[in-house]
Parts: C-alpha cells; structure tokens; sequence
C-alpha cells in the first residue's frame, strides 16, 4: 500500500481498533531524514503507531478519521528545550510553569526541561522536588521534565533524586547569582562523583571560574575577584565583556576534566559553553575518553558584542555572549563533518522582572505603547547590577533558522540538535526528539519560508524583555502536538477549553 512503510499498513477494516489521528506531508524529519510521510498517532495513548513513507490519501482511512496533509510545510518533532528556568515556585513573578510552557509551545518546543534555580526552594532536596512539581500541577502545555541541584552538602539527597526521577543535576563553579544555590568547590565535586558514579543520570556544570594569578614574588597564587578594575563605563558592553574572559570557561572545564577520572562512567556535561578556546580541550578529553558533551544557547549564535548597544541590558547573560569571530567558530565546530563537542543548542532561558533589567529607557520604550520599566535606583544601563539572563524560550526554532541561513544548515540538522540530541542528554531519547513508531507524537508543523517580527503578541513568556524584540526572524510553527492532541495553532492560539495537559516527566532515568 505504500513503500517503506513501518507499522501495519492494513486500514481497510479499522472500526474496532483504536481512535487514530493521521498527519502528513510532502516534507517531514522522520528518523533524523527528510522524506514524504504519513504519520498514524493513536488517540488513546499519544504513541506514534505507524509511519508510511509517502503521503497516502485521506480515503485510506476509515471515515471519520481526524486528517491533515500539511504539504508543502514541514513536520518535525517537537523541540526539547532541555535548558529553561521556569522559577515556581518562590520567583514566579520571573516566569512560570504556566506562562513558560505556553511560550514553549507557540515555538514548537513540546518538552522542556527545569533548571534547579532561580526557584525557591532551589530542586536540591527531595522536598524542594515536591514542592516544584506540586507547583506545577495542571499548569504545564507541554511536557515537563525536572534537573536536580549540586550545592555545598547535598551529596546525600543526590540518589534519592535520582529515583524520584530528576533527569540530571547541575552545579555552578562561580557564583550563581542568588544566596540558596551556592557554587561547588572541587570537593564538593568528588563528593558528588562518589555518589552518582554510578547512577543512570548525567553531571552537569556551569563552567567559569576565576583563574589564580601567579604573584609578581614567591611562589604563592592570588586569586583576584573580578572586575578588580573595569576597563570603562559600566554601561558599556565591552566593560562587561572584559570582566569575563573566555579564560574563565577554559579554567573551569580544566577543573572539571581534571576530576573527571573519579567516576569514568559517568556523562559530564557543559551547559551554555560560549568560548571556542574551550573546544580543544573538551576534543582532547573525548578523544581520551572522557564522557564528557557541551550545549551552546541560540543566543551564542546569533547574537555578537560589536552589536550590542551602549546600556542594552536585554544582552546581558553569563557566560557572555561573545565577539563575531566567537560566534563564527562555534558554527564551525557545529558543522564539523566528523564528531562535535557540542552536542546540543538550547535557549537557557533565563527571565527576570524588567526592574532587575535596568534597562534605559531609550531602549525599554521602543517598542508602541509601551513604556519603560520602573527602576528601584535610578541607574540605568549598568551591565555589573542589571539580572543576567536572556529570554528566549518558544524563539530558538526560528533564531537558529534566520542565523542558519547563510550557513547552509538543514532541518535535519536543527532536529539533531535540538531534539534528537537533547532528548539523549535527558534520558528521553526512547520517547522524545524523534518521528518514529512508539514515540510520543510530539510534532512541530514548520513554515520554513514564512517570516514575523518578534513583538509582545510573540513573547509569551511571562515578561517582554528580550534582546530579540522588534528583529524579523524567518521561520514560524504554525502547528504544536503534544501526544497527539493538538495544543496551539499560529491562527487561534490556545485550547483554552481544554486546558494545559502537559505531563511531567518524573519516571526515573534507566541505565
């Protein structure tokens, strides 16, 4: 009935089985490839049970049976952001479980995953988990996945998430940024190498830390605390640059490989990397086989230094982002034909209110009607005291899209590294970031030559300050399934009568 096709291709007599909902299309990512596809997603379990390799026709379904050919636009799966801060409990003025998955979905992004800070408590105790997924409860659009936290002495919580199914644990090497979630020393990380060596789980880090100067007489090592000095006003996006060299990054991941022998069998992991002076290293350590992968964040490679303006705080993030020619050999490492370090891109969106912005208002009320944020000091612009964090989350699909352009990447690429990859790193590569039978049928519908322009209506995460405001990006999801049920359209939004029915993906992680 149709070549290629995977599942059962017999659907002359289909009145007693199961409810099926079919979508098609001239274009679709199946298995990490490009071809025509019909894809058969059962209604009773939100699996995908077959997938025919060329479009078939509406009459080889039983009357009645939900249709939709999507031909010419594209079917992808649906994107894991496996880097989001969703802050609820504690800072749900922030961002939130509700506000946050809906923004996820009008990008097509069906799961993310949440960051153990900036919520309150912080996802280091078996408490804080509870308190996170009780405040999750019936507000997510999407599925929902949750990392613990590594601080100072909660080594002995670190198993007992583990069972109770985080997807993985991070930790910062410098501080974090607020007063609940410490940084870790390098004992604190043969602790908790000790306790997860073992574990079906992945380590992950914040690499930068400040590196030692050796002083000028003795053989004794300083440690300076940046910025010991700045190097020119502090609304200047250079000054802010300078204050967090790429040596930070490179001397953090130094560290980090230098322990990394203490549990062999454990993936290590670099979030947000931004310096490709890191890159050697972290080849060299797989080639020795270290397990060890690197993200980087959609604002790495769109964004560059020379562009920001003078106070434009929206730009503000940690690791910074970095120069033109930065940008350009993060691409490059991307695009290597043989084995990359970075593995996956994710948005790391990380919101505040606009106060803590301080954004200027020159810049705040560009776009109509809106007027600039109130600012509790009165200083405007200051990159050292504004929140670092870029919002992004729902954008990414369609940022790596515009960047990618002239880069002559493919959609097969975006769906390596945004969703086939990314649902490896969690443990989900068995039901997420791919079209495929007994996969959820998460799916993404992908206009990939229409365009928009990035305006309050499109930032639907909870506070509208983003460095992406007013730019035109190409490529938009028209359509968002998640387990097949269709949650958001580009033409009506939300079924806001249904209601969020995203799950929350708390079954533990398997070896």
């Amino acid at each position: 009935m149709a070549p290629h096709a995977t599942g059962s291709p017999v659907f002359s007599s289909l009145l007693s089985d199961p409810p099926i909902t079919v979508l098609a299309s001239s274009r679709a990512v199946i298995s990490g490839s490009l071809t025509e596809a019909t894809i058969v997603i059962s209604t009773l379990t939100g699996k995908v049970t077959s997938i025919f390799h060329s479009v078939l026709p509406r009459s080889d379904f039983p009357s009645g049976t939900p249709y939709i050919d999507y031909s010419p636009k594209i079917l992808i799966p649906g994107l894991v952001d496996a880097h989001v801060h969703l802050n609820e409990p504690g800072r749900t003025e922030w961002e939130g479980f509700w506000t946050g998955t809906r923004a996820a979905a009008f990008g097509g992004v069906t799961t993310v995953i949440d960051m153990p800070l900036n919520a309150i408590p912080p996802t280091t105790t078996v408490q804080g988990l509870k308190e996170k997924v009780a405040a999750a409860q019936g507000k997510c659009w999407v599925d929902v996945g949750f990392y613990g936290g590594i601080v100072p002495g909660n080594e002995n919580e670190l198993k007992d998430l583990v069972k109770e199914g985080v997807r993985g644990f991070k930790g910062f090497l410098i501080d974090s940024g607020v007063d609940e979630f410490p940084a870790v020393s390098a004992e604190d990380i043969r602790k908790v190498f000790k306790e997860l060596g073992d574990e079906p789980t992945t380590v992950m880090f914040h690499a930068e830390m400040i590196p030692p100067i050796t002083a000028s007489v003795g053989d004794d090592v300083q440690h300076s605390a940046p910025p010991l000095e700045p190097t020119g006003p502090l609304t200047s996006y250079q000054t802010f640059l300078d204050s967090r060299p790429s040596s930070f990054e490179t001397y953090a991941i130094s560290e980090i490989l230098s322990l990394a022998h203490l549990a062999p069998s454990l993936p290590l992991h670099i979030v947000h990397l931004s310096a490709i002076e890191a890159i050697p290293l972290l080849r060299e350590a797989r080639a020795n086989g270290v397990k060890i992968t690197a993200e980087t964040c959609f604002h790495y490679l769109s964004l560059a230094a020379e562009k920001v303006e003078e106070g434009d705080t929206r730009h503000k993030c940690c690791p910074p982002i970095r120069t033109q020619s930065n940008q350009d050999g993060l691409w490059d490492e991307m695009q290597r034909p043989d084995d990359s370090v970075i593995k996956t891109v994710v948005s790391d969106h990380s919101p505040c209110t606009p106060d803590l912005k301080m954004l200027p208002a020159h810049l705040a009320g560009k776009s109509p009607g809106k007027t600039a944020p109130e600012n509790t000091d009165g200083e405007h612009g200051d990159f050292f005291a504004a929140w670092g964090g870029i919002s992004s989350v729902g954008l990414g699909l369609s940022i790596l899209w515009t960047e990618g352009q002239q880069r002559k990447i493919t959609i097969e690429d975006v769906v390596k590294w945004c969703c086939r990859n990314t649902a490896k790193q969690v443990g989900l590569e068995h039901v997420k970031g791919d079209l495929a039978v007994g996969f959820d049928g998460d799916v993404a519908v992908f206009d990939d030559d229409a365009t928009f322009v990035v305006e309050h209506n499109t930032m639907l995460f909870r506070n509208k300050c983003s460095p992406y405001e007013n730019k035109t990006l190409k490529g938009v999801v028209k359509e968002t399934w998640v387990r097949g049920r269709k949650v958001f359209t580009r033409e009506s939004g939300f079924g806001e009568k249904t209601g969020p029915t995203g799950k929350l993906l708390l079954e533990p992680r398997k070896a």
